[in-house]
């Protein structure tokens, strides 16, 4: 099951992933990580404290909650969710549960376009078997007519 920002237990504010690490589990660009963060997608995403002279003060840290976001909005982008509606449910998830009624109205409308989606994909299956069949039946027949010469 995946899990959503409120369905994640809170944990501290800088995490234990680094972006490299990040970019393995996810299959994202390190690259793709820090554009989320420029963008307002995840902004949220704790840094190391300085520490004198370990060269490790600021890094990106991502939380077990950085990682289930990053599952959902990858579940977002695969439906193919414009980017600056990502970054709206974003930004109402980190305003809290006052926003819980636009978040299930975005998602609803979301899932209603990828339905329809679905359903022009399916119809688009259809002509291509009904093809693949008449080409296949095509094909035989001009075997069986070779075999028949033969």
């Amino acid at each position: 099951m995946l899990l959503t920002e409120t369905e994640l237990p809170a944990d501290s504010s800088v995490g234990r992933y680094t972006i490299s690490e990040v970019a393995a589990r996810t299959g994202l660009s390190a690259h793709t990580l820090r554009w989320y963060e420029r963008i307002g997608l995840m902004p949220h995403v704790g840094r190391e404290a300085p520490r004198s002279g370990n060269g490790q003060a600021g890094r990106r840290r991502y939380s077990e909650r950085d990682l289930g976001f990053l599952e959902f909005v990858g579940k977002l982008r695969a439906t193919g969710m414009p980017v600056a509606d990502m970054i709206r449910y974003a930004e109402l998830a980190r305003e809290g549960d006052a926003t819980l009624a636009e978040r299930h109205r975005m998602l609803v409308e979301h899932r209603e376009e990828v339905r329809a989606r679905i359903s022009d994909l399916t119809s688009c299956l259809l002509v291509l078997d009904y093809k693949i069949d008449f080409y296949g039946a095509c094909t035989d027949a001009e075997k069986r007519e070779g075999e028949a010469t033969e």
